[in-house]
C-alpha cells in the first residue's frame, strides 16, 4: 500500500483505522489483537484514536490488546488526540463539556494516553479542535516539552480551519504535519473555504474523518442525497464498480492533496472497499461529476 510522507520521518498508511467505535465491537483483548494484526496484514499501519473515545475507553482497550504482543508497536503508527473535556463516570472529577488546550491539560492527556496505549510514545498527537480560548503560547510549550522528553514525535490538528490552522503555527517550533478534516462528496466545506489549500500549501496530507459521509448517502431519500447517489452509480459504472462506498473512497483518493481516509469499521469487507478503491483513478471529468452533484449546479 501506498505511504504517505507527513514528515521527514512520519510515513503514515494511506488509509487509516479509526478506534472511535471499538467500545462497540465487543471484543475480548485477544480478539482486538486479532483485529489489529489483520488490518496490518492489510499494510494498513496508522491507528487513530482519542483521548475521548467511548467515553474514555478507547484508547485503554487498544492497549490492553497491543500489552498481549508489544512486539506490533514498531510496525505501527498511533495517532490520538486530546483537548476536548467531557463529562464521564470514567472522568468524575470532569465538571461539563469544554476545550482545555492549555500546557497542563495536554501533559496530562498525554500522558494518560501513554499509560491506556501501553506504549512509550505517541507517533502523532493532534489538538482535537479549534480552541476560542486557547492560549498558543502555551499549546506550544506543551508540544516542545512533550517532543523534548520523547513521548510526542509529531504534532498536529484535527478540525482547523485555515486562520486557526495558521495562527497556531505561528507559535509552534513544532511543525504541524496534518488537519484531519471532514471530507466526503456531501460536505464540501473544506473544499470551498480555503481549509484544503492550506494543506496543499503546507505540503501536509490531510486526513478525512466521516470519508463515506456518516452513512447520510446511503438510504436518503433527500435531494441531495440522491442526486450524489445517482452520480456515484454512474461513475461507479465508468470505473468498474457498483459499490457506492469504493467510489467515494476514489473521489478522496483522486484529489491532488493525498487525503488519507479514515475507515473506522470493525468489519474486514469495510476496510477491504477502501483499499480496492485505491486501483480507481477518476478523470477529472468523473470528479467533477459527483462535486457538482454535491453543489446541485455545474461549477461556474
Amino acid at each position: 500500500m501506498e505511504r504517505i510522507t507527513a514528515a521527514e520521518d512520519l510515513q503514515l498508511s494511506r488509509i487509516i483505522h479509526g478506534m472511535m467505535r471499538l467500545t462497540e465491537w465487543n471484543l475480548s483483548k485477544e480478539e482486538r489483537l486479532s483485529f489489529i494484526k489483520e488490518v496490518m496484514e492489510k499494510e494498513i499501519t496508522t491507528f487513530d484514536h482519542a483521548d475521548i473515545y467511548g467515553s474514555y475507553q478507547c484508547e485503554e482497550l487498544f492497549g490492553e490488546a497491543l500489552a498481549l504482543d508489544p512486539s506490533i508497536r514498531k510496525k505501527m503508527e498511533i495517532i490520538t488526540k486530546c483537548g476536548i473535556v467531557l463529562p464521564s463516570s470514567n472522568r468524575p472529577a470532569h465538571k461539563g463539556h469544554y476545550y482545555d488546550t492549555s500546557k497542563k491539560h495536554i501533559i496530562k492527556s498525554v500522558e494518560q494516553s501513554l499509560q491506556n496505549l501501553h506504549t512509550d510514545y505517541i507517533d502523532l498527537l493532534l489538538i482535537h479542535r479549534p480552541d476560542p480560548f486557547m492560549n498558543p503560547e502555551e499549546t506550544a510549550e506543551a508540544f516542545d516539552q512533550l517532543h523534548n522528553e520523547g513521548k510526542v514525535l509529531h504534532f498536529g490538528v484535527s478540525n482547523f480551519k485555515r486562520s486557526q490552522l495558521k495562527m497556531l503555527e505561528s507559535y509552534t517550533a513544532q511543525p504541524l504535519v496534518t488537519n484531519q478534516i471532514e471530507l466526503n462528496p456531501y460536505n464540501l466545506e473544506n473544499f470551498e473555504d480555503g481549509t484544503l489549500d492550506l494543506s496543499l500549501e503546507m505540503q501536509a496530507p490531510p486526513m478525512a474523518w466521516s470519508p463515506l459521509a456518516g452513512g447520510q448517502l446511503f438510504g436518503n431519500e433527500e435531494e441531495k442525497a440522491q442526486r450524489i447517489r445517482t452520480a456515484l452509480k454512474q461513475v461507479g459504472e465508468e470505473i468498474g464498480t457498483e459499490k457506492l462506498d469504493e467510489v467515494m473512497y476514489a473521489w478522496l483518493f483522486s484529489h491532488p492533496a493525498s487525503i488519507m481516509p479514515i475507515v473506522g469499521s470493525g468489519k474486514i469487507e469495510r476496510i477491504d472497499a477502501a483499499i480496492k478503491a485505491l486501483t480507481k483513478k477518476l478523470t477529472p471529468h468523473q470528479w467533477y461529476v459527483i462535486y457538482e452533484a454535491s453543489l446541485g449546479h455545474e461549477v461556474p
